[in-house]
């Protein structure tokens, strides 16, 4: 189907169910109007008002349980395909260089705002800083290159990295946002050193160290966290061998499907609930499993079992309890346990912040930067958002935090 086609599906709701499930308030009606009529340069300004990772959040984002979840026409049938037609615009406009420009209505500002972490929340605020007026705005990135887990914590068939340099490029050429590479935290540069020299700062480095279970056997050798194979890509030799990844988000799909691709011959995902409470992406699930990733729903791995390595795991059926309207949670059945044979374990329950940073910096009960409404730490002029801060972990709702965080940060700048 055609953009034209897959545009003129779209109702033009006056009621935008669709904005309004979007985490970044996207105008999608007006945009798939403008698309409608061909005139893709005013829809890409037209995201533009909202957001500059349209390429990006076209792709990968969770549409389902998003925009197109909310979608009138998906009712009765099929909803708008939001996500081809909003990578379709961002595209345009990078092949037709089109202009990212500044927020005429703002008053311009000569203050300093170093943004620490290049993922989706901190290129987002970075560029917002930078469109509402603060004159000099620099990106410290503790990698070689720019992007954060959008280039390491997804895998290139889901997202092609000359997709997210195209973009990041644009951004920081339109918008004039210096860059400084191979920077991390608490080793070439300390927050505060960075307060003597930035009138503010921003966190946005994630958290991306794997969370455990807590079960016996985890300090097996054969037992991986999801997040740190997709990184820092040190993969063992999957080939033949059988796998187990627990978890039921984008990151244990991401891991299944990258470990099946590896050469595994069974890789098994096991989670503790039934499959539409699964977090990941309907997609994501659908492809998996025409890869050939076996599920394993309503169970949960209570042993890891071995001598020195990995062997086996011990499962126990799960039953679902109704939790007064809010999601069903899993209970164990007593008597049901059993044993699976694996290689290897993979954790892709979660993540978290690692411990030996931003120790100076008040966390919350699960771990995470603590801060206001206003996305102010305990510490004077220090701000923080996305994974670090407990925001939702997709692209849209850390892009949202970094964009709201940068408007703080400009209002806190511009009354002293």
């Amino acid at each position: 189907m055609s953009i034209k086609e897959k545009s003129s599906y779209c109702l033009s709701c006056k009621s935008k169910n669709c904005m309004k499930g979007c985490p970044l308030s996207n105008d999608i009606t007006d945009a798939i109007k403008y698309v409608k009529e061909e005139e893709y340069e005013k829809a890409y300004n037209k995201f533009l008002e909202t957001t500059v990772l349209s390429s990006i959040c076209g792709r990968i984002c969770p549409h389902t349980k998003q925009c197109q979840g909310s979608c009138i026409r998906g009712i009765k049938g099929d909803a708008v395909d939001i996500g081809s037609i909003e990578s379709f615009v961002g595209d345009y406009g990078i092949q037709n260089d089109i202009k990212i420009t500044n927020f005429e209505e703002y008053k311009k500002i000569d203050k300093k705002v170093a943004v620490i972490g290049s993922g989706p929340c901190g290129i987002t605020c970075a560029a917002t800083l930078k469109r509402l007026g603060v004159s000099k705005v620099t990106l410290l990135e503790k990698k070689n290159y720019l992007g954060g887990l959008l280039v390491h914590g997804i895998p290139e068939f889901r997202l092609p990295k000359d997709i997210v340099d195209s973009v990041y490029q644009k951004i920081i050429t339109d918008l004039d946002i210096e860059v400084k590479l191979r920077i991390e935290l608490g080793k070439d540069i300390t927050i505060e050193n960075l307060m003597k020299e930035y009138d503010s700062i921003f966190l946005a480095i994630g958290a991306n160290t794997s969370s455990k279970m807590g079960i016996p056997g985890e300090e097996l050798d054969g037992v991986y966290g999801g997040n740190e194979l997709l990184e820092y890509k040190n993969f063992p030799d999957f080939k033949n061998k059988n796998v187990v990844v627990s978890g039921g988000g984008n990151v244990a799909m991401d891991t299944a499907r990258t470990i099946k691709r590896l050469g595994a011959d069974k890789v098994y995902v096991v989670y503790r609930r039934a499959e539409e409470q699964m977090p990941a992406e309907k997609i994501e699930i659908k492809e998996a499993k025409l890869e050939g990733i076996e599920f394993v729903f309503l169970n949960n791995i209570v042993k890891i079992i071995g001598k020195d390595k990995v062997e086996k795991i011990e499962c126990i059926k799960t039953k679902l309890i109704e939790n007064q309207g809010e999601r069903p949670y899993p209970v164990n059945i007593e008597g049901s346990n059993y044993t699976i044979d694996t290689d290897y374990v993979v954790m892709a329950i979660g993540s978290k912040l690692d411990n030996d940073v931003l120790t100076e910096i008040k966390r919350n009960d699960w771990g995470k930067i603590q801060i206001d409404e206003k996305y102010r730490t305990n510490l004077n002029g220090v701000y923080a958002a996305g994974d670090l801060a407990g925001v939702k972990s997709t692209v849209a709702y850390a892009s949202n935090s970094g964009k709201e965080a940068a408007k703080s940060i400009y209002e806190d700048l511009i009354n002293g």
